[in-house]
């Protein structure tokens, strides 16, 4: 079965329609206002109406309150939240809502551990460091340094790009690869030709 597909930082109605025609299977929204991809709850529910299933809606949180990711659960409906921040597992799980745990990848990392503490229904997303920045960051990491026998569901992150996403798929073989700034003309707009190539390249890897 070949890889599956998420584009992140969808940010208009237009865009999520054009990414799943172009064969994705999940989009992105970015709840977090220091993101240039950011959208508001309420755009986020008028681009969920658009995404249909097979796709699944993806919203990203960092560091949201609770009471947040109640509204957006209640709001927007997606499938899955993201918590991209310093989510507590405890604070993750409360919402008893399926869940993908990003995990950036700091020097000294103890993989095995943060995937134990965590119970993420969706995956774990594994994303390039950054001291100042949750995602976006367009960096990729040394994907050496992910288990290559494992028991969970892994999304590849970071830096990824039309023309390295066929080796990152060959060599880590993961459940999904996501990819934002890797497919956009500028922060927020999503390029066509670049997330056809992209789907492309990663289904044929």
């Amino acid at each position: 079965m070949s890889v599956q597909v998420k584009i992140c930082g969808i940010t208009t109605p237009e865009q999520a329609l054009m990414v799943q025609d172009a064969g994705a299977n999940a989009l992105g929204l970015v709840i977090y206002d220091k993101s240039s991809r950011c959208v508001d709850i309420q755009r986020a529910a008028e681009i969920r109406a658009v995404i249909k299933a097979p796709a699944l809606c993806v919203v990203l949180l960092v560091n949201a309150n609770a009471e947040t990711v109640q509204q957006v659960i209640a709001e927007v409906q997606p499938d899955l939240i993201q918590f991209h921040g310093d989510e507590s597992p405890a604070f993750c799980q409360q919402f008893k809502f399926p869940y993908i745990r990003a995990i950036r990848m700091r020097e000294g990392l103890d993989i095995d551990a943060e995937v134990a503490a965590y119970d993420a229904q969706g995956g774990y997303l594994f994303d390039a460091w950054a001291d100042d920045q949750y995602g976006g960051t367009g960096h990729q990491f040394d994907w050496n340094r992910l288990p290559s026998r494992r028991d969970f569901r892994l999304i590849l992150a970071g830096g990824l790009r039309p023309d390295n996403v066929a080796q990152a798929v060959a060599l880590v073989k993961p459940d999904m690869v996501d990819v934002s700034g890797g497919v956009e003309a500028s922060p927020g707009i999503k390029e066509a030709a670049k997330v056809a190539a992209f789907i492309a390249n990663a289904k044929q890897a």
